[in-house]
């Protein structure tokens, strides 16, 4: 039998429209775009192709998209690149973010610069008012995740967002898991700032980009020639980019076409897993949620023991930047739950490729694992 996978907020398959788009610059296509030549020229179109293409799944203009290699870095240009090494200014953001944002706000910590956190509710979601009490105090930056890659809610960043512009600060988002899963609008968020990651929508791993809106500034981490505007130089990977361009065409179209595909199907599955394990609880507030993301909490198990007796599902207990230890996830004990009820946790994340037939192979095999072990977990205890 074929392994489901449902491991898509960790990462996904490249499509075939993807490599299409790149093969031609990994074999004849292979000019530098700083170069003046034919294959110079080529070169930089596919670059400037790809990044109207991203541009226009978020709503920006072109010049506003910035490659970078991958959400990572990303969010180190939106974070470490607008904070001159003498800001004092204070950043603002949660307690349930992406660790490549939460390390970037430990190094403004640990030069001595402020940092204020505001907690998630037990739903999963800050509260605007929690966020504006904090901002009031003074900010030079506010970043908030748009929507949480563990457990899947998003976040209020359009409120946000206005009640930080409106003091003075700017704003970002790490988008990484939202862009390609859901509509989203860099204007109607009204931030600053956005992070895209490739490889969480079907483009190969190592390439991102970085939206910056027009006005806006930001420091270059590295130093070299003038690629990217000099924010981000180095000869610019131009068949990743061109997947990058592909990846973002192609999720326009399927959030166009199939928009309530992804929803129907996380709860077919989250019904029958609530049917078939009694006490399973969902992480999370139940509608304002990514419409892939499941986190469940499967009682009396360890989710990691629950997914070694089911081989014939990928998924993760938690994020899969952090999945290899047996401890409780630090957002689900940020938002209140006990460890050992935190140590069931199991996310579930389907991406386009998923079907029915996945689903429901999966209730059965998880339903089955789980029953074989809870007993003795619940003896143990």
């Amino acid at each position: 039998m074929r392994p489901v996978y449902l491991d898509y907020n960790a990462t996904t398959p490249v499509a075939p429209e993807v490599l299409a788009a790149m093969m031609p610059f990994l074999t004849g296509g292979f000019g530098n775009p700083s170069s003046s030549h034919a294959l110079g020229r080529q070169a930089h179109a596919a670059v400037e192709r790809a990044r109207a293409e991203v541009a226009g799944l978020i709503g920006a203009e072109a010049d506003e998209i910035l490659f970078t290699g991958g959400g990572t870095e990303a969010n180190n240009l939106a974070i470490r690149g607008t904070l001159a090494s003498g800001d004092n200014r204070a950043v603002v953001t949660t307690a349930i973010e992406h660790p490549a944002t939460e390390e970037c706000c430990r190094l403004h910590e640990a030069a001595g610069r402020l940092v204020r956190r505001v907690a998630a509710g037990p739903d999963g979601i800050v509260r605007t008012a929690d966020m504006a009490r904090a901002i009031d105090q003074g900010a030079g930056l506010v970043t908030v995740i748009l929507a949480q890659n563990e457990i899947g809610t998003l976040q209020p960043v359009a409120d946000i967002a206005a009640l930080a512009r409106s003091a003075g600060a700017l704003v970002h988002t790490d988008a990484a898991q939202a862009v390609g899963k859901m509509p989203v609008d860099v204007r109607e968020l009204g931030v600053d700032l956005l992070s895209i990651a490739g490889h969480k929508l079907n483009a190969p791993k190592g390439i991102g980009a970085l939206f910056i809106r027009r006005g806006v500034t930001v420091g270059p981490l590295l130093v070299g020639g003038g690629q990217e505007r000099g924010i981000r130089p180095g000869t610019e990977n131009v068949p990743y980019i061109a997947g990058l361009g592909a990846a973002c065409a192609l999720a326009g179209e399927r959030l166009t076409h199939r928009r309530g595909t992804l929803a129907a199907l996380s709860q077919r599955l989250l019904t029958g897993l609530r049917e078939a394990v009694p006490g399973l609880l969902l992480v999370g507030d139940l509608e304002r949620r990514l419409p892939n993301t499941l986190n469940v909490l499967f009682p009396g198990v360890s989710g990691r023991r629950l997914l070694e007796a089911c081989p014939a599902v990928m998924a993760s207990v938690g994020s899969a930047c952090h999945a290899d230890s047996e401890e409780p996830s630090a957002i689900l004990t940020a938002l209140g739950f006990e460890r050992a009820v935190a140590l069931g946790a199991v996310r579930l994340s389907l991406g386009w490729d998923s079907t029915s037939n996945d689903v429901d192979t999966a209730i059965t095999e998880f339903a089955g694992a789980w029953r074989s072990l809870a007993p003795e977990q619940q003896s143990a205890a």
